[in-house]
């Protein structure tokens, strides 16, 4: 115990400059980690690593029957949050803007089965094709491959303690899900995606 802790004579601590301390440190400390717990469920590191400056990029374009027409140079989709906002539901532009992730089982494609092709919720750049679906009994739409190597990209995500490889898109930047090496032939990957980030296109 400190010299300043001890009680004085009388019985009653009157020493409300420490107690206001303790009660100060104490509020420090759940502030802090509630502010830890806060950027473990929105690990925004991962969008900070994402190239949001304008600029070209060069993605292969699909017809919506899954078509491949022609690879080009297009302007990158930069918005600000507010217009981001503005376009998407508050759950699908914490996902996809944020890097938030869907419950397993919550999302509207985990479980479709029907052909055609996947689009970027935001852009609407082709993202998959539902023949490289396969069920991974995650509870999340799962590939194994994506319908063009150019049209998405890889960043690290170091956050929650550890080393994954997020996959975003590559005309707009949004948070897609996560890739695996726990896929099936012929890749052997699982790009694990939200359905939230995703705009299915049924094949014709």
């Amino acid at each position: 115990m400190f010299e300043s802790d001890r009680e004085p004579e009388g019985g009653s601590n009157t020493n409300q400059p420490n107690m206001r301390r303790r009660v100060f440190l104490t509020s420090l400390g759940a502030a802090l980690g509630g502010a830890v717990l806060w950027s473990w469920r929105k690990p925004y590191a991962i969008v900070a690593e994402a190239n949001t400056t304008p600029g070209d990029v060069t993605i292969v374009q699909f017809s919506d029957a899954g078509k491949r027409l022609a690879k080009v140079k297009i302007a990158k989709v930069v918005k600000s949050e507010v217009e981001w906002q503005k376009q998407l539901p508050s759950g699908v532009f914490e996902i996809t803007r944020h890097a938030d992730t869907e419950l397993a089982y919550s999302g509207k494609y985990w479980n479709l089965h029907d052909k055609g092709i996947y689009r970027c919720i935001c852009c609407d750049n082709a993202l998959f094709n539902s023949a490289t679906k396969f069920e991974s009994g995650t509870g999340w739409p799962s590939f194994w491959e994506p319908i063009a190597k150019e049209n998405v990209r890889e960043i690290h995500d170091r956050t929650l303690g550890m080393e994954r490889i997020a996959i975003a898109c590559t005309e707009c930047d949004a948070h897609l899900g996560h890739v695996f090496d726990d896929g099936p032939r012929p890749t052997g990957l699982r790009y694990c995606m939200n359905s939230a980030s995703l705009r299915f296109v049924k094949a014709a």
